[in-house]
C-alpha cells in the first residue's frame, strides 16, 4: 500500500482518489528534528515519497478512499498538511558520531560563507577570500594529520619504542624496541616509523572513505532543471548549480587526500633524510634524500594550487570532470609514500632514535601559517565590507575570519589534547621520554586564562540580561493591559524576553574570544620558540607571582585538554550507540552543515544538498499537476531551507507559492552571519521573488526573529506585529490555566498562525492544471 501510494506521489499524481487539491501547505521542520505524527498533528501518517533518510508524509486521512472517510480538511476549504521530514540527514545512523571528528572542518567550512555582500566590480577580491579560507582548511587537514604522526611517529615508535625503560612498560612495543628485540629487524629506526606510519594513513583513509561516502550521498543529488532563459533571482542561492558541488568536492578532497598523505611521507622520510646527510652519511642515500624533499616539495605545490583554483561555476549543474592531473594526484602521493617507505627502511648501521623526532619547526610554522592566513583574510573581508556597508552584518564584516581563527584554535586544542594524553599514557612520570612539542603544552596552558576572559565575559552579559529583564517588565504590563497584572508572571515574562535578547549578543561574543585567542596563541608561539621549555620551567627565576601563575597555567591547561578529551571520546562513544544523544548532537550538524562543503572536503556533508532538491521538485511537480496554490511553513532551520528552496524555483513556479516562516532565523542569524547570501538585498530579492511572504517571531524567541523586509507596490511588509507570549498574562475566560511561555516552540498553536495562512492563500489564485500528456497506444 505505501509503495503504491509512493509510486502515485512519484508521478505528479497527488490527488487521492480523484480528490481535487486546491491547496497544499509543506511543513518543514526546524532544529533537532521531530516526527511526522508531531508535526501534522495526527497518530496516523503515512509515507508518500521519500526513503529512511528524508521523506513525505501525509496524514492517512488524506491519503484514503473519500468513499470510506470525509476529509475534514477538504470540506472545510482548508490546505492538505504535508511533511517533509529531514533530521535523518544529520542524525541518521551511528556513524555520525564519526563526524566529531570533523568539527574543525565544518567550522572553517562555515567562515567561507560569512564573506561580506560586494558589488560585481569585487570579483577578484572574493576570490581571494574564498582562496584564504581554502588554505585555512589546508592547513587543518595537515595539522590533523600532522598530530596522528606526533603521536605515532615521535611518541611511539621513535621516542617509547628506542628508550628501554619506556619500551619495558609497554611490552606490545618490546619488538620495536631495539633493546627489546635484541637488534631485531623492525628496531631500526626507519622501519619503526614506516610501520607506525600506518595509523595516519589509516586516518588519512578513513578521512577520504567518509568524504566520498557522503559525496555520493549528498552532493550528488540532481537539482531542478531549469532552462537558460529564467532568470536567477537576486541572490547566489538561486543559482541553478549552486546545490550541486560534486565536482568541487570531489577536486578538494583529491587535494586534501594528497595532502595527507604527503604530511605521512615528510614525517618518516625527512627524519632519514636528515641522517643521512651527516657527515660520514652514505652518498648514495643522501642524494635520494634530496630527491624525496623535492618530490615532497613539489607535491606540496600542486596541492596548494588545486586548493587555490576554485574552477567550476554555479551557474550551470557543473557535472564536468577535472583534468588527470588532479584525478592522479592522491595515487601519486601514495607512491611517493610507497618509494619513501622503501627508502626509510634501508639499512644504516649506527643510527639511533634519541630525543623528539622533529623540534618545534613543523607545528611552530604551521601555527604561524594559519595565523598570517587569518590575518590577510581579515584584511581581505575588511575591504569587501568597506566596498558595501552593511550595519547589520556581524563584527562588521569579520565574522568569517574570527570563525575560521577559532577553526583552527579548536584544531590545534585537540591535536595537543591528543598528544599530551597519549604522552601520559606512554610516560606517566615524564622522565624516560621527552614528550610532545614545547609548542603543544604552551597551547594548552593558554586555555585557563582564555576561560577566565570567557567567564567575566558571561557575567557582564548576566548583570546586563538583569537590567534589561527589569527595563522589560513596564512594556510586558503595556502589552496586556486589561488583565490582572502579576508581579510574578511579568517578571518571569520579562525574564524570557531578556534572556531570548541574549543571542543578539554573540558577535560580541565571539569578538572578544577571538581577539583573546589570537593574544594568547600569539604568545604561546612567542614563548615556545624564545624559550624551548615549556611555560612552568620557562618561569622558573622570576617574579614569584609569574613563576606560580605559570606553572598553575601549564598545570590546569593538561588537566582541561586531557579533560577535554575524555569527554570528547565520551560523547562520540555515546552518540554512536544511543539514537537520542546522536540527535542532541545532531544540533550542531543542523546548523553547522547547511551550506555547501566549499572549503574543505573532510566536513560533515550539506544536507541541503539533499533537502533542497527535494522541496523544489515537490513544490514544480505537485504546482504542475494540479494547479493548486501551495504554501511552504517552514520553522526555524526549516524556514531556511524553504527559503533556499524558493529561490530554486523557476519563476512560473514562484507565482503558485506562498512562504511562511515562523521562528526564522533567517536575519537573526543568517542575515547577520551571513550577509552575502541572506543579507539585505538578498532577503529583499526573495520578496520580490516571492510576495506572498509572512513572517511570524516572539520577543521570547531565542532563534527567531523579524526578518527586517518592507513592503512595497501595495504588499504587505514581511514581518508580522511580535506574537504575544503566553497568549494571557494569567487567568481568563478564554484561558482558564495559566499558559506557557512557549518562546521558540508552538508557532502552530497561535491563532495567528492559521490566520497568516489563510491570508496567504487568498492572495494565490488557482490555475488549471498543465495537461498531462497522452498515453502512447
Amino acid at each position: 500500500m505505501e509503495r503504491a501510494q509512493e509510486r502515485a506521489f512519484a508521478d505528479g499524481a497527488t490527488r487521492p482518489a480523484g480528490r481535487p487539491e486546491e491547496a497544499l501547505e509543506l511543513l518543514v521542520h526546524g532544529v533537532g528534528g521531530t516526527t511526522p505524527e508531531e508535526m501534522l498533528d495526527d497518530p496516523r501518517t503515512v509515507r508518500v515519497a521519500g526513503d529512511d533518510t528524508a521523506a513525505l508524509f501525509r496524514r492517512a486521512a488524506d491519503t484514503a478512499d473519500p468513499g470510506a472517510a470525509a476529509d475534514p480538511t477538504a470540506t472545510e476549504g482548508r490546505p492538505v498538511p504535508e511533511a517533509y521530514v529531514w533530521c535523518n540527514l544529520t542524525s541518521g545512523n551511528g556513524t555520525r558520531a564519526l563526524w566529531l571528528l570533523l568539527l574543525p572542518f565544518m567550522v572553517v567550512n562555515l567562515a567561507h560563507w560569512m564573506r561580506p555582500s560586494v558589488r560585481d566590480r569585487r570579483t577578484r577580491t572574493v576570490r581571494l577570500y574564498g582562496a584564504l579560507v581554502r588554505l585555512v582548511g589546508l592547513t587543518l587537514t595537515v595539522l590533523l594529520v600532522a598530530a596522528a604522526c606526533e603521536v605515532a611517529l615521535d611518541l611511539a615508535a621513535w621516542q617509547c619504542a628506542g628508550t628501554r625503560a619506556c619500551a619495558e612498560n609497554h611490552s606490545w612495543l618490546g619488538f620495536l624496541s631495539p633493546a627489546g628485540s635484541g637488534g631485531g629487524w623492525w628496531s631500526a629506526p626507519g622501519r619503526r616509523l614506516a610501520l607506525a606510519s600506518l595509523v595516519p594513513l589509516a586516518l588519512t583513509g578513513l578521512l577520504w572513505y567518509l568524504s566520498r561516502r557522503t559525496w555520493n550521498a549528498y552532493e550528488s543529488q540532481p537539482p531542478l532543471a531549469r532552462t537558460a532563459e529564467e532568470e536567477t533571482g537576486g541572490s547566489a542561492l538561486a543559482q541553478p548549480g549552486f546545490w550541486y558541488g560534486r565536482r568541487l568536492v570531489a577536486r578538494l578532497r583529491a587535494a586534501h587526500t594528497a595532502a595527507g598523505l604527503l604530511t605521512v611521507a615528510a614525517g618518516v622520510g625527512l627524519a632519514a633524510a636528515r641522517h643521512d646527510r651527516e657527515p660520514g652519511g652514505p652518498a648514495a642515500l643522501a642524494a635520494l634524500g634530496r630527491l624525496l624533499e623535492a618530490a615532497l616539495l613539489t607535491g606540496a605545490v600542486l596541492v596548494v594550487w588545486v586548493v587555490c583554483r576554485r574552477g567550476g561555476t554555479d551557474r550551470r549543474v557543473d557535472r564536468d570532470r577535472d583534468g588527470r592531473l588532479v584525478r592522479w594526484l592522491p595515487p601519486g602521493s601514495l607512491a611517493l609514500l610507497l618509494l619513501t617507505f622503501l627508502y626509510a627502511g634501508w639499512e644504516r648501521p649506527g643510527w639511533r632514535s634519541h630525543g623528539p623526532l622533529h623540534d618545534d619547526a613543523p607545528f611552530g610554522g604551521l601555527v604561524l601559517l594559519q595565523g598570517l592566513l587569518v590575518v590577510v583574510l581579515a584584511v581581505v573581508a575588511r575591504l569587501l565590507h568597506r566596498d558595501l556597508p552593511d550595519a547589520r552584518a556581524a563584527m562588521r564584516g569579520l565574522g568569517g575570519p574570527a570563525v575560521a581563527l577559532l577553526a583552527c584554535a579548536l584544531g590545534g586544542v585537540m591535536a595537543g589534547g591528543v598528544a599530551q594524553r597519549v604522552a601520559d599514557w606512554l610516560d606517566g612520570t615524564g622522565t624516560s621520554i621527552d614528550g610532545p612539542p614545547v609548542l603543544l603544552t604552551w597551547q594548552a596552558s593558554v586555555i585557563p586564562p582564555l576561560l577566565l576572559v570567557l567567564f567575566a565575559l558571561c557575567g557582564w552579559l548576566a548583570r546586563r540580561t538583569l537590567r534589561r529583564s527589569r527595563a522589560q517588565r513596564a512594556e510586558v504590563d503595556g502589552d496586556y493591559p486589561d488583565e490582572t497584572r502579576d508581579p510574578e508572571r511579568t517578571h518571569a515574562i520579562a525574564r524570557s524576553r531578556a534572556m531570548a535578547a541574549l543571542t543578539d549578543s554573540g558577535p560580541l561574543l565571539i569578538a572578544v574570544i577571538t581577539a583573546v585567542t589570537l593574544l594568547l596563541g600569539t604568545g604561546a608561539l612567542v614563548g615556545a620558540f624564545a624559550t624551548g621549555e615549556a611555560p612552568g620551567p620557562a618561569a622558573r627565576g622570576t617574579h614569584p607571582f609569574v613563576e606560580g601563575a605559570a606553572e598553575t597555567a601549564q598545570v590546569l591547561g593538561s588537566w582541561l585538554i586531557g579533560l577535554g578529551f575524555i569527554l570528547f571520546v565520551t560523547w562520540g562513544r555515546r552518540a554512536y550507540q544511543d539514537a537520542s544523544a546522536r540527535r542532541t548532537i545532531g544540533i550542531l550538524w543542523d546548523v553547522g552543515t547547511f551550506w555547501p562543503r566549499a572549503a574543505h572536503p573532510f566536513a560533515p556533508p550539506c544536507y541541503a544538498e539533499r533537502a533542497v532538491p527535494d522541496l523544489t521538485w515537490r513544490i514544480d511537480t505537485w504546482t504542475r499537476s494540479t494547479g493548486g496554490r501551495l504554501v511552504i511553513s517552514g520553522h526555524s532551520q526549516g524556514s531556511v531551507l524553504a527559503a533556499a528552496a524558493a529561490w530554486q524555483l523557476p519563476p512560473r513556479v514562484r507565482g503558485r507559492v506562498a512562504l511562511l516562516t515562523y521562528g526564522s532565523p533567517l536575519e537573526r542569524l543568517y542575515g547577520r552571519w551571513f550577509p552575502a547570501h541572506f543579507g539585505p538585498d538578498a532577503l529583499a530579492a526573495l520578496h520580490r521573488d516571492v510576495d506572498c511572504w509572512r513572517n511570524l517571531y516572539r520577543l521570547t524567541d531565542p532563534i527567531g526573529g523579524p526578518v527586517r523586509v518592507s513592503g512595497g507596490d501595495g504588499t504587505p511588509a514581511v514581518d508580522s506585529p511580535p506574537l504575544k507570549d503566553p497568549l494571557a498574562h494569567g487567568r481568563t475566560d478564554r484561558h482558564p490555566l495559566p499558559m506557557p511561555v512557549l518562546g521558540h516552540s508552538g508557532y502552530q498553536a497561535d491563532p495567528a498562525f492559521a490566520e497568516e495562512r489563510e491570508m496567504l492563500l487568498a492572495r494565490l489564485r488557482p490555475e488549471l492544471p498543465a495537461p498531462r500528456p497522452e498515453s502512447a497506444p
